[in-house]
C-alpha cells in the first residue's frame, strides 16, 4: 500500500513538473533568431491597415548604414544592438522592442523620428530575441537591468556627459520604466514609454482572461515556471513600483484602442509616478500604433518632451 502511494505521489509530482515546464515554454521560452522577419506583422485588422506604411518604414531603415554592437550584460548574457550614427556629440536614444518583437519592426517609426531630430540611436535586440543570447523572456525583470548595461556602454564610448533617452514599446516600455528606479547616471535625461503594461502579472492576467483560462489555476503555475526554469521572480518589480521612486522625466504614450495592453495601464503608471510625467493617449490607435495613426502629433509630443528634458539638463 505504501509503495503504491509513493508511486502515485511520484507520478503526480512528475506531472506537476511537466505542466509547469510546458507553461514556462509557452510563456517565457524563446530561441533567438538573427534572421527574424521584420516584415511579419502581428495578426488583426489594426496592423493590416498600417501594414503597407510599416513595410515602407522598415525598408527605409534596412537601407541605412549601421554598426553591430556587442556587449556583455550584468549576468553574462550577450546583448546586441544596431548603432545608427547621425552626428558626433549628439544625444543618444536606446530603443527596446516588445515581447517576441523585432527591433526593426517595433521602431521603424520611432527610429525615423529620432534620426530626423539629429540624434544617434542604439536599437537593441533584447535578450532571447534577434542576435542576443538567453532563452528566457522575463517581461522586463531581467531586461530592465540590461538597460543599465547599455547606458554604461554609451557612457564609456561616447562620454558620461552624453544625454541619453530610454525608449520602449510594450514590454520594452515596461523595461525602461522599471529601469527608472535603478541607480542611473545623471546624463539619463528622459524616458519614453509607448504602450507599457502596469506589471508583468497584470498583463499575464489580462491575456489569461482573454483566452478564457482559469486565473486561480494558471497564474501560480506560471509564477512557478518563471522561478524554476527561468530563474527569476515575476513579482520582483514592475513599472508602478519603479516610477514611484524615479527622478527622471517620463513621457507615457498609449493607443486608446489598444486591444492587447489596455490604455488604463499607462494611466495607472501615470498616477503612481512620483516625478515629472506626461501621459498622452491616441484615439483609434492600437497596440504600439500611435505613431502611425497620428504621426504629426506623435512627433510633436516627442520632440517637445526631448527638448524640455535637454533644457532641464542644460540649466540644472
Amino acid at each position: 500500500m505504501i509503495a503504491i502511494l509513493l508511486i502515485i505521489t511520484g507520478l503526480l509530482a512528475g506531472l506537476c513538473i511537466l505542466i509547469t515546464y510546458m507553461t514556462y515554454r509557452e510563456v517565457f521560452y524563446a530561441i533567438p533568431k538573427a534572421d527574424d522577419d521584420p516584415y511579419a506583422l502581428p495578426g488583426g485588422e489594426q496592423y493590416k491597415k498600417e501594414g503597407e506604411r510599416m513595410h515602407s518604414l522598415i525598408r527605409e531603415m534596412e537601407r541605412l548604414p549601421y554598426e553591430l554592437i556587442f556587449i556583455q550584460a550584468w549576468d553574462g548574457a550577450r546583448l546586441v544592438a544596431r548603432y545608427y550614427h547621425v552626428q558626433d556629440g549628439a544625444p543618444f536614444h536606446i530603443q527596446f522592442h516588445g515581447y517576441r518583437g523585432v527591433a526593426l519592426r517595433d521602431f521603424c517609426g520611432g527610429n525615423k523620428l529620432v534620426r530626423e531630430m539629429g540624434h544617434n540611436t542604439l536599437v537593441v535586440d533584447e535578450r532571447a530575441h534577434g542576435r542576443s543570447s538567453s532563452r528566457t523572456i522575463t517581461f522586463g525583470i531581467k531586461e530592465h537591468k540590461d538597460c543599465l548595461s547599455w547606458i554604461n556602454y554609451v557612457c564609456e564610448h561616447f562620454g558620461s556627459d552624453t544625454p541619453i533617452f530610454l525608449s520602449g514599446v510594450s514590454m520594452g516600455a515596461a523595461a525602461v520604466l522599471m529601469a527608472s528606479s535603478l541607480d542611473l547616471p545623471e546624463n539619463v535625461a528622459g524616458i519614453i514609454a509607448d504602450s507599457s503594461y502596469s506589471s508583468p502579472t497584470a498583463i499575464i492576467r489580462k491575456v489569461l482572461k482573454d483566452r478564457g483560462l482559469p486565473l486561480s489555476l494558471m497564474l501560480p503555475v506560471i509564477r512557478l515556471g518563471a522561478k524554476w526554469f527561468g530563474h527569476f521572480d515575476l513579482e520582483e518589480t514592475d513599472p508602478i513600483k519603479a516610477v514611484r521612486r524615479t527622478r527622471i522625466p517620463i513621457l507615457l504614450i498609449h493607443g486608446e484602442d489598444d486591444r492587447f495592453v489596455p490604455c488604463r495601464m499607462s494611466q495607472e503608471i501615470w498616477s503612481a509616478c512620483g516625478g515629472i510625467r506626461t501621459l498622452k493617449t491616441f484615439p483609434g490607435a492600437g497596440h504600439g500604433l500611435s505613431y502611425l495613426v497620428d504621426t504629426k502629433r506623435y512627433e510633436r509630443l516627442v520632440r517637445q518632451f526631448v527638448e524640455e528634458c535637454l533644457q532641464r539638463k542644460k540649466y540644472k
